[in-house]
């Protein structure tokens, strides 16, 4: 039956022309924009996905910046401690040439006052942006739990969608010559001497002279000096002006000789793992085991330290608070022979403790470094990914709009063809 009210040919035909003609103008936005999807209503869940994923990549960009920041700094830290390891070997030099009697030492100490001058320049100035690793002036904790500054080097999300962030901790290493603060003799001190004071007598007739490190005291959070364990100086409650405890940071200093070991006060020592460490501390500075044992007593935290020898051994005891890891360069004087046999034991120490402190620059500069091409590739990765989710493909694309250019063509003439179908009927009239 033919109408020429309701012509179901052409609504047929516009209906098809009108879907071609909406594929064409999303195939045209593809091609124009570059993405298959460009917005929610296009695919909500992949839409939302790469959203999240394009706001992570903005972020590594700002881990990349601050990585970049920190490498930058430890880099002048590490330089700084290695110029000083230099200069604190040529101060060694100029004290074994005190050493010899037919010498001018005023002169060998005129050299070791200027090269403890240049040290002392090299330090301040081994800032980058106001920042200064080895000047002392750190006082905060970072996330190794050490006096240091965090650098960001991660942002990561969880299945809950939550994210934290990681940092890389950098401690700081003090190579000022600061002398800092003695602390009184309830912190940390020679609780017994069984011999002369300030001497460790010589072996004579089967008695042996000892020491006893045994005397440990640590700050507490209610500002006294009754905890058992070491804790941060910026911790709440704890009080720095106490020298009676120890935080973390005090330096405690032994010298049996000419051997001087120190030990750095660390968060969450007791008094074992302290005499644990000034053991450790003078073994590793060269104090002969056949000559002078050390023995610990783990339950009474006691480092008893006898003298085997038939010589008598001077001995002393400290413990200071902000001291530089040079502080005895400082008053170091070789224009005496005293004074030069106790420079080069004193020397040793110091040079090790620079040499250390380049080794903990360069080991976390190292990390820093790998971490940022890491962030960089992680980013590409999300790049990546982001592409294979919301881009064209626009070999396809290019097919499809020629696809539906013809069929826009064919439509269109369908269209027309439809139309002309109510004329049709009027040859029934003729």
């Amino acid at each position: 039956m033919s109408s020429i009210l309701t012509n179901n040919s052409a609504m047929v035909a516009l209906q098809t022309l009108k879907s071609i003609n909406s594929n064409l103008a999303s195939t045209q936005a593809e091609i124009s924009t570059g993405k298959a999807i460009g917005s929610a209503k296009d695919n909500a869940a992949v839409w939302a996905i790469s959203k999240v994923m394009e706001a992570d990549v903005k972020g590594f960009k700002g881990i990349s910046d601050s990585l970049s920041l920190g490498e930058s700094t430890v880099a002048v830290a590490r330089q700084a401690s290695e110029t000083v390891t230099d200069l604190l070997t040529e101060i060694k030099s100029k004290i074994v040439a005190a050493q010899e009697d037919n010498v001018d030492r005023g002169k060998i100490q005129t050299d070791i006052v200027a090269l403890r001058n240049q040290i002392t320049s090299v330090v301040g100035a081994a800032q980058f942006n106001g920042l200064n690793l080895v000047d002392g002036s750190q006082t905060g904790t970072n996330a190794n739990g050490n006096t240091g500054v965090d650098v960001l080097s991660s942002l990561d999300r969880k299945a809950d969608g939550s994210i934290v962030t990681s940092s890389i901790g950098v401690d700081a290493q003090n190579l000022s010559l600061t002398a800092g603060t003695a602390l009184a003799a309830g912190a940390a001190s020679v609780g017994t001497d069984t011999g002369t004071a300030g001497v460790i007598d010589a072996n004579d007739g089967g008695t042996n002279d000892s020491i006893t490190l045994d005397t440990f005291a640590f700050l507490d959070a209610s500002g006294g000096a009754t905890a058992t364990a070491a804790v941060m100086p910026d911790a709440a409650g704890v009080d720095t002006t106490v020298n009676t405890g120890l935080v973390v940071g005090d330096q405690l200093s032994l010298t049996i000789g000419t051997v001087q070991g120190n030990y750095v006060i660390k968060e969450g020592d007791t008094a074992e793992s302290v005499v644990a460490g000034m053991k450790n501390a003078m073994v590793a500075q060269g104090l002969d085991g056949n000559s002078f044992s050390m023995d610990i007593d783990t339950n009474a935290a006691q480092l008893v330290i006898t003298n085997e020898t038939n010589a008598d051994a001077a001995f002393s005891f400290s413990a200071s608070r902000g001291s530089g890891g040079l502080s005895g360069l400082a008053t170091m004087d070789v224009s005496t022979g005293g004074g030069a046999d106790a420079a080069l034991g004193a020397i040793e120490n110091m040079i090790q403790t620079s040499i250390d402190a380049s080794a903990a620059f360069g080991s976390v500069e190292g990390r820093i470094e790998i971490q940022s091409n890491f962030v960089g590739k992680l980013s590409d990765s999300l790049k990546a990914g982001i592409g294979a989710m919301v881009d064209a493909d626009m070999e396809a694309a290019s097919a499809r709009l020629q696809a539906l250019q013809v069929q826009q063509q064919l439509g269109t003439q369908a269209l027309s063809i439809a139309n002309q179908a109510p004329q049709n009927i009027l040859s029934l009239f003729r």
